[in-house]
């Protein structure tokens, strides 16, 4: 059991998370957002009882995972490798690491499958002085995990037929 001790010697409070994409560092970013997984439910009613719906697991699908940070010296820093990453046209490994106010990683995720979909730069207008930002929007196929599994549902190599018996006997 973790005590309050343990929670406040290392809190997970973030300053920065730092992006890297099969050895392309990609800097730091201020904002990550879109870091998550779910399960698609299939509900089917059951024709002899009226009052039970089974639900059944679907497909696994990840989000999209957005970046934010304030414009740096390096803007076109993401656009070189998107457009590297379009015309090689490979699916890559992005990890991504939160850091603490000293630089020390307190958590970090490794995305499986990775392909740039967006890229957005600042919004520029002198009636309203904002800090200018600029955020990344990766896709991927899933986590990677320190013992080499992966959260990526597997590619079927081989046909397999899988009979489920739902009906009630009468």
């Amino acid at each position: 059991m973790t005590t309050f001790t343990e929670i406040s010697d290392n809190p997970a409070i973030s300053v920065c998370f730092k992006v890297n994409v099969d050895g392309h560092d990609l800097g730091a970013f201020t904002t990550c957002s879109g870091l998550g997984a779910e399960i698609t439910v299939e509900d089917r009613e059951e024709g002899g009882n009226p009052g039970f719906v089974h639900h059944l697991p679907g497909q696994l699908k990840f989000t999209n995972v957005r970046l934010t940070r304030p414009l740096g010296p390096r803007p076109d820093q993401i656009l070189k490798w998107m457009t590297e990453a379009s015309l090689v046209g490979r699916r890559t490994t992005a990890h991504i690491a939160a850091c603490a106010p000293d630089g020390s990683e307190v958590a970090s995720w490794t995305l499986d499958g990775v392909i740039p979909v967006r890229w957005t730069g600042p919004e520029m207008n002198v009636e309203s002085p904002k800090v200018c930002t600029e955020t990344l929007e990766l896709a991927h196929h899933g986590f990677l995990f320190d013992d080499g599994a992966s959260a990526a549902p597997a590619v079927a190599t081989d046909v397999a037929s899988v009979t489920i018996d739902i009906g009630a006997s009468l």
